[in-house]
This record gives C-alpha cells, sequence and structure tokens, in this order.
C-alpha cells in the first residue's frame, strides 16, 4: 500500500514556512524503500525510510522549505504523484529504485514537469552494481543526479532543489 503523502513538520517551529505550491518539495521513492533497514543492509545501510523522511524534513526547513515524502511500490501511483506536483510543488526530488532502469512512463511524467526543478536520488552507487542498474531513464531529464552517498544523497538533493529554486528567483 503507498505510503499515504504528508508534509513534514519542521523541527522549528519558527521556521515553518506557509504550504504553498512554492516552498513544497515532492520527495518520491520508489519499490522496495519501504524496507529500508531491513532489505539488504550491506547496500543500503541500517537506516530507516523514516530516517530518510526525518533528514529531509530538517534540510528542507533550513532552507524555508518543506517535503511532502511519499512512497509507493506502484508505478502508476507514482506516475500519478508526478503529475499532480505540476500544480502543487516547486520541485522534486525522485529516487525511483528499480524503475529507474525500467520506467518510461515515470521519465515521461518527469519530462511534463520540465519547469520543475528534478534532483534524482540513489543510496547506493548504480554505476558499481549490476550492469542493468548503469542505465537510468531519469538521469537525462534531471537537474542533477547523486548516487552512491547513502541517505545523505537526500539531503543534498534537497540542498540542490533548495539553490536552484534560488536562483529562479534571481537571488544570486
Amino acid at each position: 500500500m503507498p505510503q499515504q503523502p504528508s508534509a513534514s513538520p519542521s523541527p522549528n517551529p519558527s521556521a515553518t514556512p506557509s504550504t504553498n505550491s512554492h516552498t513544497r518539495v515532492l520527495v518520491l521513492n520508489g519499490p522496495n524503500l519501504n524496507l529500508l533497514g531491513r532489505r539488504q543492509p550491506e547496500i543500503y545501510g541500517t537506516d530507516t525510510l523514516a530516517d530518510v523522511e526525518k533528514l529531509c524534513a530538517e534540510t528542507a526547513a533550513s532552507h524555508g522549505l518543506e517535503t511532502d515524502f511519499r512512497q509507493s511500490n506502484h508505478e502508476g501511483q507514482l506516475v500519478d504523484w508526478i503529475q499532480e506536483a505540476r500544480e502543487h510543488h516547486a520541485a522534486i526530488v525522485i529516487n525511483p529504485a528499480a524503475y529507474t532502469h525500467t520506467s518510461v512512463a515515470i521519465r515521461d511524467a518527469l519530462a511534463a514537469c520540465d519547469e520543475l526543478p528534478i534532483i534524482e536520488v540513489h543510496i547506493s552507487n548504480i554505476h558499481r552494481r549490476e550492469e542493468f542498474r548503469h542505465h537510468s531513464y531519469v538521469s537525462a531529464i534531471a537537474d542533477g543526479v547523486i548516487a552512491g552517498c547513502g541517505i545523505q544523497g537526500y539531503a543534498l538533493a534537497v540542498q540542490r532543489v533548495a539553490r536552484l529554486l534560488e536562483q529562479r528567483e534571481g537571488r544570486p
């Protein structure tokens, strides 16, 4: 069952931005990421998806943003959320997981969000793994790709999104 969408709370109430499409970053997680901390810890580590969500929320709050953190094992659900992002979010951080290598549908949905900054993130270094994992349908349309940095890659992705949003607003 897909993780229900939720705006992640800011750890510092005085830094909580207003909820609107200009400050919300959609953080999407693909199949099997709900098993983080239990599935192949030698590759993905022992941090859980809840740990990733907390890290993203804290990083976003430090930049005056908030996160809308979601996970699904279902391709169509991810596509629906990506399409909704065009109206309700300022940017997308996505770990498509196994769909990285197989989903033209996710790639096309992201390509239709060309006005939003998009950062692709992977916990493991997909280029040091099996050959079939070396190809990404998402990378060619993403504004950046972060791989092999563990869950810290999500924080880096949120930081990059914040910078891209600042640049689009004309801030140095």
